[in-house]
């Protein structure tokens, strides 16, 4: 079969000095490729959902971007307001504080509460775990918490720490998450082969700011 590698993909700019014109040069871009979505601050979501009204291309936003530190009410609060601003995609940085101090009760509290506006707008929510700040046994451990939730994807990396997506990462997701779940790797991918060893561990979606770049040297690969 045939990779559709552009269906994999979020087109991302998350960097702080993002503007409208990188922006719109993303949705175009998008749109042109046949991008699964986009992935923008949250104050530029209306003005992505409109230009890309009439295109198939979704547009995901950022939570708790990129530290986690957010409370919970603030995170549902952010969300709330980027499904009204035009979003049909969330990724929320999950409460690493409480993960390293142990502390599953408060992350279980904090997915219910962000599911909530999620579920009740037939959106999607991805949790990104930070993967290269945890040991496997943490990871393992996200799997057997957020198995139990209604989460459409577990995203290995902001790209704002130290170590982004990773084989390894993904195929331990892969192994202890059940099918159902997606699994979005992100950070740190520049190239198609790259992107390809992460699809071919398991990983649904690729997040990355270089999609055209890989999709060059994807088309090239098929020569």
């Amino acid at each position: 079969m045939t990779l559709n590698l552009a269906s994999y993909i979020d087109h991302t700019v998350l960097k702080q000095t993002t503007t409208a014109s990188e922006v719109d040069k993303l949705c175009v871009e998008a749109s042109i490729a046949g991008f699964v979505a986009v992935c923008v601050p949250p104050k530029y979501v209306l003005g992505a959902k409109k230009l890309l009204d009439n295109s198939k291309v979704k547009v995901a936003t950022v939570i708790g971007f990129p530290l986690g530190f957010n409370a919970t009410d603030i995170k549902v609060k952010e969300i709330q307001e980027a499904i009204f601003m035009g979003a049909d995609e969330v990724d929320m940085v999950i409460d690493l504080c409480a993960l390293k101090s142990g502390d599953w009760k408060q992350l279980a509290k904090e997915i219910e509460a962000c599911l909530i506006p999620v579920t009740a707008a037939a959106k999607k929510i991805k949790v990104i775990v930070e993967s290269g700040m945890l040991t496997d046994s943490e990871i393992i451990s996200c799997c057997e918490l957020y198995r139990n939730y209604g989460i459409d994807f577990m995203k290995t990396s902001t790209g704002y720490s130290g170590v982004g997506a990773t084989v390894h990462a993904v195929n331990l997701m892969r192994e202890h998450l059940p099918a159902h779940i997606g699994i979005k790797a992100s950070g740190g991918i520049r190239s198609f082969a790259f992107a390809k060893d992460l699809i071919d561990a398991g990983a649904t979606r690729i997040g990355c700011s270089a999609s055209t770049q890989i999709m060059r040297e994807f088309k090239e690969a098929r020569k």
